[in-house]
């Protein structure tokens, strides 16, 4: 058996019993007027975050969700789409689909505007994603790359981008770590299966994003995930797993590397009422200009007293530099 195979496994026990402690989503995501969800999806929100953002969605958009779960986020993305087929969700367990077949139709019970049909449910997996090139605008993942061997992830992220159209969107929310995690624990099946112990650094991830094809990232939320904890596995010390909730565009990434937001700002307190760096970026006096990571070191760059760059807040809002 392997780690994919154990990974069907837990999720078939959970399409057949819910599990409330399988990953650690912190509600139900954006409350919606005139949505009912229904308590058994509520109850197999196996996220560790949300995906469904309204900025990234629009009544043409077409979208594919990787790993149907419950069918929440599902339900959720056709709010906006509302049309037959208008979402795509794959899942590779049949008792995961079926499930999420029969809290749909509990939805279409208490949603007037919802029809089962808005979301096509299919079987196959984010290695091999059954469509065509370009077919969707937005690709989204909710707490499963986490669980992918860095080949595999690398390849799920290539298969996300190729579908995409140019300029579609991967919403993505997935547990990180920036301290190592010990081998015998990323090696532990069921943990990864668990989404315990498959995340990577936030950089690696972001580096493996970049390569697939997506030259934008914006990184819309970081908190904490969970703890390893000396008693159940075994380390000197707790190590710290937080989730980011993130949405990559699929444009060229430029030559001196795609432009990654996470929430710094610069703001100019000069004696002028603008300042031009001369690269395309004005700032206003005393107004926060959201910048990525790279225009954000090369403010720093400056040694400008006048100049103050903000800390990263890992809750990037839109607008800015790029």
């Amino acid at each position: 058996m392997n780690y994919l195979q154990t990974t069907r496994d837990l999720y078939r026990e959970a399409a057949l019993n819910p599990q409330r402690a399988l990953c650690c989503a912190g509600g139900a995501g954006p409350r919606l007027p005139g949505l009912d969800v229904p308590a058994e999806m509520t109850a197999m929100n196996y996220g560790c975050g949300a995906t469904v953002h309204p900025e990234d969605l629009s009544p043409d958009s077409k979208v594919l969700y990787l790993g149907v779960g419950g069918g929440l986020e599902a339900l959720q993305f056709s709010y906006f789409t509302r049309r037959p087929r208008s979402v795509i969700a794959l899942d590779p367990v049949p008792e995961m689909l079926k499930t999420a077949r029969a809290n749909l139709k509990l939805a279409e019970a208490t949603n007037p505007w919802f029809r089962s049909e808005f979301v096509d449910l299919m079987e196959g997996d984010a290695l091999r994603i059954p469509l065509p090139e370009a077919e969707v605008d937005l690709v989204a993942q909710n707490c499963l790359f986490n669980i992918f061997v860095r080949a595999d992830l690398e390849r799920a992220l290539s298969e996300a981008a190729r579908v995409l159209r140019p300029g579609g969107r991967l919403a993505l929310s997935d547990p990180i770590c920036d301290e190592p995690i010990p081998e015998r624990l990323r090696a532990d099946e069921r943990l990864r299966a668990q989404c315990i112990s498959g995340a990577i650094p936030l950089d690696t991830y972001l580096e493996k994003i970049v390569a697939a094809g997506f030259g934008t990232i914006e990184i819309r939320a970081r908190r904490p995930y969970r703890v390893l904890d000396p008693l159940r596995y075994g380390v000197p010390e707790g190590i710290l797993l937080e989730s980011i909730e993130a949405v990559a565009v699929r444009t060229p990434v430029p030559d001196d590397g795609a432009c990654v937001f996470a929430g710094e700002t610069v703001i100019f307190v000069g004696n002028q009422e603008t300042f031009d760096d001369g690269k395309g970026h004005v700032v206003v006096r005393d107004v926060p200009l959201p910048v990525c990571r790279k225009t954000a070191s090369r403010f720093r760059s400056l040694g400008r007293s006048d100049l103050i760059v903000t800390a990263p807040t890992w809750h990037y809002a839109g607008g800015g530099c790029c």
